[in-house]
């Protein structure tokens, strides 16, 4: 694994050279200070209802962040590199495909991890707004940052595909936002579905309902499983594909 880190250097500085690292966290921190504008409106008028953590982690403006995030930090991973033909170049180096998508994957990661490290301040903030505030349990709070990251990394593992299967970085964009949207979506099928084992295994799948269980303090090691698993098969996807696309 001697390349992985001077691949994963490259690609982490990729954010900060290029203007998509600046985009991505522009609109996160916009998006989330939405969020934390409408939690401290609302303490400002009455006692928030429910779990603080809760009302956090879990709401429209929190699935919205992460589907801004996911396509703005993953779209350009393969997909640019096809565009300009430095592709090629790169695997025609002393690399393997699985040094390179593992290296793309962990830079994404490491720069999604640092959007989410100004929210950590979010909670004090909130106390600040009144004497209302519910009492912070930091159990939830922890098991919502790890739900957090296991969805994120499932989202970019998914992104990082998209981008695989493409030389266009809108086209990689769209089509990530599509299939996290479906992710999303398996949180309503239940409402739907007719027959209790496609009802179940929607249900089991849905990813809102994973990250309210997270908030909740509920950390179940089949979801745990579920994410791992899934961010894993997504990623060897990847470097099949990327060793097909090498010997061709």
């Amino acid at each position: 694994m001697s390349a992985f880190f001077p691949l994963w250097r490259r690609e982490l500085g990729a954010y900060v050279r290029t203007s998509i690292g600046y985009v991505a966290g522009t609109f996160f921190l916009a998006i989330a200070g939405l969020g934390l504008w409408r939690q401290a409106a609302q303490l400002a008028q009455t006692a928030a209802e429910g779990d603080l953590t809760q009302n956090l982690f879990g709401t429209s403006v929190y699935w919205l962040a992460l589907l801004v995030a996911t396509p703005l930090l993953t779209m350009r991973l393969f997909a640019e590199e096809r565009r300009s033909g430095t592709l090629e170049t790169l695997l025609a180096a002393p690399v393997t495909e699985t040094q390179v998508v593992l290296a793309k994957f962990a830079a994404a990661y490491a720069a999604f991890l640092l959007l989410w490290l100004p929210t950590l301040a979010y909670a004090a903030i909130l106390r600040a707004c009144g004497a209302n505030l519910p009492i912070l349990d930091w159990g939830p709070v922890a098991a919502a940052y790890l739900g957090t990251a296991l969805v994120g990394a499932f989202f970019l593992a998914l992104g990082l595909l998209c981008s695989l299967l493409t030389r266009h970085q809108a086209v990689a964009a769209v089509a990530c936002v599509t299939a996290t949207g479906l992710a999303l979506s398996g949180g309503r099928l239940p409402f739907y579905a007719h027959t209790a084992p496609f009802r179940d295994f929607a249900a089991a799948i849905a990813a809102t309902r994973h990250v309210a269980d997270f908030a909740a303090g509920i950390v179940d090691t089949r979801t745990v499983v579920w994410y791992v698993g899934g961010t894993a098969l997504l990623l060897f996807t990847a470097i099949r594909i990327l060793e097909a696309r090498r010997l061709r």
